[in-house]
């Protein structure tokens, strides 16, 4: 049982930063016109390289947090504020990103910084260092499982979600982060100041 709520605690907070459903929209305007098998071709490109910056920011991260002298307290304030403004911003836009279209299109700007992007980064790392590497890496790869799936049949969610819906559902999902954000600086300023 408590293995299920920590794997819930881990992938839920990352279900929700990386929101493959919420940049579906985004996805679909870039793959416009692009032959079917190209498109695989990307999806799959996507999801590999958000893994490998993922999984690197976390096996790096540390060891910069250990050089720089910043603790996990510091960091789950800090990661939290930056989550806050990400969902604040993502709740209140209303016209789409614009970015420019590349031939590494899976690599940048879906692979990052849409699926590994700050808050994607910032949650792998506090997650870690309150759960633990195992169980986050595992979490971690069903999402970018979940997001390969999502963006490898984007045009069949879409069908079934519409644009609307999607949109929709991306809001919900920046609000689900904003909380998250403000239960991550509540738990790093009691950590701080000893509060229990």
């Amino acid at each position: 049982m408590d293995i299920l709520k920590t794997f819930l605690l881990t992938f839920i907070p990352l279900f929700v930063a990386i929101d493959a459903p919420g940049i579906l929209p985004l996805y679909i305007s870039f793959i416009e016109g692009i032959p079917h098998t190209e498109r695989k071709h990307i999806a799959r490109q996507s999801v590999i390289t958000a893994f490998l910056v993922a999984i690197s920011f976390l096996l790096l991260g540390n060891v910069i947090f250990y050089l720089l002298g910043i603790n996990l307290e510091d960091f789950m304030i800090a990661g939290g504020i930056l989550l806050l403004i990400l969902s604040i911003s993502d709740i209140l836009r209303v016209k789409e990103r614009e970015i420019e279209m590349s031939d590494t299109l899976g690599v940048v700007p879906i692979g990052t910084p849409l699926l590994a992007g700050p808050a994607t980064l910032t949650t792998v790392i506090i997650l870690s260092g309150t759960h633990g590497y195992p169980i986050v890496i595992f979490s971690l790869f069903l999402n970018l499982l979940i997001a390969w799936i999502i963006l490898d049949k984007a045009d069949f969610v879409i069908k079934i979600m519409g644009i609307y819906g999607i949109k929709a559902f991306a809001k919900v999902m920046a609000l689900l982060l904003s909380a998250i954000a403000i239960s991550l600086i509540k738990r790093g300023l009691i950590k701080i100041l000893g509060v229990s």
